[in-house]
């Protein structure tokens, strides 16, 4: 299983609507993360508007593809691109995902 971590940067004046969306996040997103293979996956907000993404998966280029090929993410991406700082090209948040190196784990 890997543990893949990442960080992405959400605009200041965002945070609080950025928070709300995520305490209702659709039933159909979060079935299509699950059968694309995100497990304990978790976001985390600072409140200078750090995230930092955690989740587990056998394959994490296979579940980004995974997810990738729903149309319920294309629609989630669209929306949610607008909170985030830095994404530049037209990339949407999914797609600017960099996982971060393990450099421990305590098992």
């Amino acid at each position: 299983m890997q543990r893949v971590c990442f960080l992405l940067k959400v605009r200041a004046d965002r945070l609080a609507e950025y928070r709300a969306r995520h305490a209702a996040v659709w039933p159909e997103m979060l079935d299509a993360l699950t059968a694309a293979g995100w497990h304990n996956y978790s976001l985390f907000l600072r409140d200078d508007g750090l995230l930092v993404g955690y989740l587990e998966t056998p394959d994490f280029a296979a579940a980004r593809a995974a997810m990738a090929a729903t149309d319920v993410n294309a629609r989630w991406q669209a929306e949610m691109a607008e909170f985030f700082e830095e994404l530049g090209d037209g990339r949407g948040p999914d797609e600017a995902m960099r996982p971060l190196t393990e450099v421990f784990h305590l098992a």
